[in-house]
């Protein structure tokens, strides 16, 4: 009887300090602090104003990648001035493509409502994250179909590290993913 409640004590006494621990947020990701909770969300709407006002000068000086896909490639519209980032496997024949831009997330959103001529959804409040997603059919793809548009600034964050060493932007405050639906499979003759 003494050595099982000894070998209780111990295992409840090594055990104490891991069940007290906080849980720790995503590397990058940081923790609002309860007074910067109240303030933070009036200052990112004013910078998100203030950003695209400044950045139209700045668009032109951006140089266009000859490896980025065009608007044909990936089948929807590409925010002008956004720079290409990256291209992944979503699985299915479909495919990821990651562009980033400087411009503020508000004002990209309102581009893709005109373009796309659709109100699309935001899907996440912090981070702010909208998506313009096609219908999903889960038998031939990977991922619906569409644009999203995150707002890489929310939390306090810097924004999306630019991959391209030296390059300018360092740091993307939106990016926008867009996904293609997969090719259309062939015609079954007879």
């Amino acid at each position: 009887m003494a050595r099982g409640v000894a070998i209780l004590l111990l295992v409840f006494g090594t055990m104490s300090p891991l069940l007290g621990q906080t849980p720790q947020p995503f590397p990058g990701v940081r923790a609002p602090q309860p007074e910067q909770s109240r303030a933070d969300p009036v200052p990112p709407p004013q910078t998100a104003k203030v950003t695209p006002a400044a950045q139209p000068g700045a668009k032109p000086a951006a140089p266009a990648d000859a490896n980025a896909p065009s608007a044909a490639v990936v089948g929807f519209p590409i925010f002008p001035g956004s720079q290409f980032l990256a291209s992944y496997d979503a699985g299915k024949q479909q495919r990821y493509y990651l562009y980033g831009t400087t411009t503020s997330y508000i004002e990209v959103v309102k581009y893709y409502q005109s373009a796309l001529k659709d109100r699309g959804a935001q899907v996440f409040v912090e981070p702010a994250t909208h998506m313009f997603a096609q219908r999903f059919r889960e038998e031939t793809m990977a991922f619906p179909p569409g644009v999203t548009v995150k707002d890489w600034t929310s939390g306090g964050s810097l924004g999306y590290p630019n991959s391209k060493p030296g390059a300018q932007p360092a740091r993307f405050p939106t990016v926008v993913m867009i996904v293609p639906p997969p090719p259309e499979p062939p015609a079954q003759g007879r």
